[in-house]
């Protein structure tokens, strides 16, 4: 009788270690260190909640997170570097709309597909993109500026740090009529660095991680492309009071690993991030950004990402832009 009981406990244990390998390996994650690589310089939004939330999660799980700044190349270094890397749920993505949901309208022979290469984890936030110029610039509406640039030649030079923002200057261009080209930079602080100082006339850029100089009129806004103001900077218009009805665009920023990673593994990382995203800690820096913050599953994230590409496939054909 003994005997029996141990070859069916055995058995059982056998089986139970065959059939649930993900939650065994769940269980053991993380065991070292997780490096999450971000698509721009520091100074953007998407960078600052990449550290916030990463330092979180770090405390949570014991374990060191590092944050991998890799700009450049519209986010083409730092996507690639994460696909060539394992799918153990080690090396993360910060992912935002551009490389996920822009790249593939605007550039031709991409070396990766955002749908079929990679999956979500968490989603950060949301938030709309603001138009800043210099804070002592003449402009101080989009109306403003429109009515400025067309005096002296129609012609708008304005900064940008990643094939979404251009999108969204092509996009102004589009609706005011202006000639605009989008100069690209490798991160927001650059961008707000040159636009401070004059170097050119207007930023196109993330409103979260650029709220505290507009705070401080180092930056003026001139619009914001949320549906409505801002509760933090209420005194900011949005495109579609500055007359623009369909102006609406929210940037966002998230977590995306290789497809091939083990669901036990993803769905531990967002329960992890969703637990230090519900902290004081986290509660508070969210009230200190003028941003949303959804509380999506990974499989509405994948719905929200593909909707957002049909809508950027839209907004390119209104502006005729081509793959490039």
């Amino acid at each position: 009788m003994r005997r029996a009981i141990l070859a069916i406990a055995a058995t059982v244990a056998i089986a139970t270690a065959i059939g649930a390998p993900g939650a065994a390996y769940s269980q053991a994650y993380p065991s070292k260190p997780l490096r999450i690589l971000v698509p721009f310089s520091s100074g953007s939004g998407s960078d600052a909640n990449t550290r916030i939330y990463g330092s979180l999660l770090s405390k949570l799980w014991g374990q060191p997170v590092v944050v991998d700044n890799r700009p450049g190349g519209s986010g083409l270094i730092a996507v690639q570097a994460v696909k060539s890397a394992a799918a153990d749920g080690y090396t993360l993505l910060t992912a935002t709309n551009s490389p996920m949901t822009v790249n593939p309208v605007v550039m031709k022979d991409l070396p990766y597909d955002p749908f079929k290469d990679f999956r979500p984890v968490i989603l950060f936030n949301l938030a709309p993109t603001v138009f800043v110029v210099n804070g002592n610039s003449p402009y101080r509406t989009i109306k403003d500026l429109v009515e400025g640039t067309k005096k002296t030649g129609g012609h708008l030079q304005t900064g940008t740090y990643s094939a979404g923002y251009e999108l969204i200057s092509a996009w102004l261009g589009t609706v005011t009529g202006l000639s605009v080209t989008a100069v690209p930079y490798k991160g927001a602080a650059a961008v707000m660095t040159d636009v401070m100082g004059g170097q050119i006339v207007a930023g196109t850029i993330d409103f979260g991680g650029s709220a505290a100089l507009i705070k401080e009129g180092r930056l003026r806004a001139l619009a914001i492309t949320a549906r409505t103001r801002d509760a933090m900077l209420p005194d900011i218009p949005t495109m579609i009071e500055s007359g623009y009805p369909d102006f609406v665009n929210y940037t966002w920023s998230s977590i995306f690993v290789r497809t091939e990673t083990p669901d036990a593994i993803v769905n531990r990382l967002h329960e992890g991030f969703k637990t230090v995203m519900a902290s004081p800690e986290a509660r508070a820096y969210q009230a200190s950004r003028p941003t949303l913050v959804p509380n999506f599953t990974p499989q509405e994230i994948r719905a929200f990402v593909l909707a957002e590409h049909q809508r950027f496939k839209k907004i390119a054909q209104a502006a005729g832009i081509q793959p490039r």
